[in-house]
């Protein structure tokens, strides 16, 4: 749906289900999502880009575009040049603090009021999932809106934001730098919530895969570890090069913030759309 649209634009009559401009949603796909009694969802980069914010690699433009992810996104990296590192991440930091949640993250956090049970896991960083409602948001790479002690792993609530170029602020406790509460290459994935995760996608009935190729691992593994417990996997991307397909998985062709309300308007009547 997009802003300003009648409930229902662009679909046609199908005998089989719901056509819309982006896939058919038939009626057994339907009809397991009105019946789930758990649902797990998958998000990745192609949902914030639907909120401005650009994936890793699209932000090494301008004062960035000469360096790595290897200069800005390792533990060696911050030994190295906290400064630097601690610099690239403020820029990221306040540009997801600037964007807003879209239409497909309201939708996701609609989804809870719809069936008993949601879990919502993210690739994303940017905090947007929780912004929009969502409850039960499992971060795999951590949240760029908060910070941690880079030696006690101890959340910071508050911190002094230094000059351009100046030096990471402290932890109150230790002395040690702040750094990002993300994930950097070279570490490993937080094994609480990958677990969580990989609980989810054993137990739901129907796996959804929003904006992301399904290509990079760990988590590329869930969609189709839920289809082999019998679970229903609809992957929505604007794109399926590389999805795979098979009994039970259904690609449905575009935004997350058309295509997502719109599954939810076809498989509950009584879903209405948050402006």
């Amino acid at each position: 749906m997009t802003p300003g649209s009648e409930p229902g634009r662009g679909r046609a009559a199908s005998g089989s289900g719901a056509r819309y401009l982006w896939g058919t949603m038939n009626d057994d796909l339907l009809e397991s999502l009105r019946r789930a009694r758990h649902v797990a969802v998958l998000t990745g980069a192609g949902v914030s880009a639907e909120s401005g914010l650009p994936t890793f690699r699209d932000a090494l433009t301008g004062l960035w575009a000469n360096h790595r992810p290897e200069d800005l996104a390792t533990p060696e990296a911050f030994e190295r040049n906290p400064a630097m590192v601690w610099d690239w991440y403020r820029m990221r930091r306040e540009a997801a603090l600037r964007a807003e949640p879209n239409p497909a993250h309201l939708a996701l956090a609609r989804l809870e009021e719809l069936v008993p049970r949601v879990t919502l896991v993210t690739q994303n960083v940017d905090g947007l999932h929780r912004r929009a409602g969502s409850r039960t948001v499992i971060e795999l790479h951590g949240d760029i809106t908060r910070v941690r002690c880079s030696h006690e792993n101890v959340a910071a609530g508050e911190w002094t934001e230094p000059p351009p170029g100046g030096e990471p602020p402290t932890c109150t406790g230790c002395g040690s730098y702040l750094r990002p509460d993300v994930v950097w290459f070279g570490e490993a994935l937080p094994e609480k919530a990958l677990h969580r995760a990989w609980a989810a996608a054993y137990d739901c009935e129907v796996f959804l895969a929003v904006g992301t190729s399904n290509l990079v691992e760990p988590a590329a593994t869930l969609p189709w570890l839920a289809a082999a417990q019998g679970a229903i996997v609809v992957v929505v991307n604007t794109t399926m090069e590389g999805q795979r397909s098979g009994t039970g998985v259904h690609h449905l062709t575009g935004t997350a913030g058309e295509v997502i309300p719109g599954l939810l308007e076809a498989a509950f009547p009584h879903y209405i759309p948050r402006p």
